[in-house]
């Protein structure tokens, strides 16, 4: 009788398609990510409602991987390397999925703050988006190359986004009057907030390729 397995060759097939799949879901939340810049740093109304428009490709990719992930490990039963691959990868694009919706979060934050003037801090939480789309831009190159040493070294730029947001909260809640208005104060301590968590996703990102490579966590 034949043998209806698919041949290891196949698997390996499998698996780098899969990988492909979670690096163009990762381009797209790049995308997302730099559209928000542009929405909530530039001012830029049509950046925002792409965000929502590229959120739906992302959820749908999100779930079309979560569902490869599953039918493989039910089809194949991987061991060591494989398995370790597949369980990180199903964290991975949940890390992925989260920076998106922040992403979008922000683009959000960014039409509501449009009627209001620019407000002084802007300048310095554009420097700390930018340190997230870099820490972002990292994983996916680590997971690109399978590269542990680089997955783990986000952790330190981790440390300049956490201190980036402890002296801008300090800043916006000693400031609560902006022109009259409480709500772009809100708005920004918001934003900060989204962008820390996105540093930390993306910093989940470099120790799941870690945790691929070496097995270890």
């Amino acid at each position: 009788m034949e043998d209806v397995k698919p041949t290891r060759i196949q698997f390996e097939r499998q698996l780098r398609r899969l990988q492909h799949d979670v690096l163009r879901m990762g381009a797209l939340v790049e995308t997302s990510c730099w559209l928000a810049r542009k929405a909530l740093c530039e001012r830029d109304l049509e950046a925002a409602h792409q965000i929502t428009l590229q959120d739906k490709q992302i959820d749908r990719l999100y779930r079309q991987i979560e569902t490869d992930c599953v039918s493989l490990m039910a089809m194949q039963a991987p061991v060591t390397k494989d398995l370790r691959l597949l369980s990180a990868l199903m964290q991975l694009i949940r890390d992925l999925e989260r920076i998106g919706d922040y992403a979008e979060d922000i683009g959000e934050i960014a039409v509501k703050l449009f009627p209001y003037p620019v407000h002084s801090c802007m300048g310095r939480i554009q420097i700390m988006l930018d340190r997230c789309r870099a820490m972002l831009a990292m994983g996916l190159a680590a997971l690109a190359d399978l590269d542990a040493e680089s997955g783990l070294d986000i952790r330190i730029k981790d440390d300049a986004v956490d201190s980036d947001y402890e002296s801008l909260y300090n800043l916006l809640v000693r400031q609560p009057n902006y022109q009259g208005a409480i709500e772009p104060v809100v708005l920004l301590v918001l934003t900060i907030r989204h962008l820390e968590r996105m540093a930390d996703h993306a910093t989940n990102i470099g120790k799941r390729v870690a945790y691929i490579v070496t097995g270890k966590r």
